[in-house]
């Protein structure tokens, strides 16, 4: 991938980022600090970030390391990448529909696999555990709005 189009793929990620902040729910509380703030810098410093790499890169300043010898990418890249992608799509789909348990397990799962752990029993059992954990510190004892553990297609919301 050349500096450009990591650029390009850099800003994008950081549009989808943006978007996302816009999606976080306000605060019932009345606080001149609310819960977008933070993210919403992080973000924005890193839009920052991509477009001044970007400028670089158009000028040719950015090296392109990837053609030196010994930087060849590793057998089965490809599969790594659509393991990981594949896993946050699969969250980000799912995650309304049947809460946040299952399908952060299946991210952490396409997460592992993308940094080759097998896919078994394993590595389900090691997610789901580290997903349930998560849910229970934000979710109930943080009092952070992750929606219910599981949610059974047809129930009541």
């Amino acid at each position: 991938m050349t500096p450009a189009r990591l650029a390009v793929f850099l800003l994008l990620l950081c549009a989808a980022a943006a978007w996302q902040v816009t999606q976080i729910p306000q605060s019932s509380l009345q606080s001149a600090v609310g819960p977008v703030l933070v993210p919403a810098l992080v973000v924005g410093g890193l839009g920052v970030l991509a477009l001044v790499y970007g400028a670089s890169a158009l000028r040719g300043r950015q090296p392109d390391e990837s053609h030196v010898a010994g930087q060849e990418a590793l057998p089965g890249a490809n599969t790594r990448l659509l393991s990981l992608l594949g896993g946050g799509l699969a969250f980000g789909l799912l995650v309304g529909w049947i809460g946040f348990v299952v399908p952060a397990t299946l991210c952490g799962m396409g997460v592992a696999r993308a940094f080759d752990a097998p896919l078994g029993w394993r590595s389900a059992a090691v997610c789901g555990a580290v997903a349930l954990s998560f849910w229970l510190v934000f979710a109930l004892w943080l009092g952070v709005g992750l929606g219910p553990a599981l949610r059974w297609p047809g129930a009541a919301a």
